[in-house]
């Protein structure tokens, strides 16, 4: 009689550690899949139209002047990227904080077919990466040679740009549709 309840408590023991063990993998596999940047963030907003796009725009224009700041997201400064996702965070859409993972969301577009609330990426060399690292919103297609976009200028903060400028055409990488 004694083996009896030192078998059952073996099996309580046994059962507990196997519990255990594959709660912890559930749980690391969530964070992998939450950490990945090659998953497409989730819309948490259900529609991406153009009143959606038109009132983006006007958010991202209410930062114009707003100083830069590496890292910041707010009204005290915020960089490039920062920018993007303020004001896409604002409206629900779930994106990446980083230039190079926002330029992986959407599908990529031509620059002909450019037009508000797309998302324009650069490479502008600052550090001498030679991938992305910078991006803007179209906020205007005026005509084939000017379109308006908005940023972070590292020496003038949030502002208009013309893409089509000799500087921005000669840093431009690609430009997606985000949602």
């Amino acid at each position: 009689m004694k083996e009896c309840p030192n078998r059952i408590l073996l099996r309580i023991l046994l059962l507990l550690f196997l519990v255990i063990s594959l709660d912890s993998c559930r749980l690391f596999r969530r964070r992998d899949k939450e950490s990945s940047t090659n998953i497409p963030p989730k819309n948490t907003r259900s529609t991406y139209n153009s009143k959606t796009i038109n009132d983006i725009v006007a958010t991202a224009r209410s930062y114009t002047g707003v100083p830069y700041l590496s890292g910041g997201t707010d009204e005290r400064g915020m960089d490039c990227s920062g920018l993007l996702f303020s004001v896409y965070t604002q409206f629900g859409f779930k994106i990446p904080r980083i230039s190079w993972q926002q330029s992986t969301v959407g599908r990529e577009i031509s620059i002909d077919e450019l037009k508000a609330g797309d998302w324009v990426f650069f490479v502008t060399n600052k550090g001498g990466t030679g991938s992305i690292n910078h991006a803007g919103i179209v906020t205007e297609f005026r005509n084939n040679k000017e379109v308006l976009f908005i940023h972070a200028s590292s020496s003038k903060g949030i502002r208009e740009d013309n893409l089509f400028s000799k500087y921005w055409m000669g840093c431009f990488a690609k430009a997606t549709r985000p949602f």
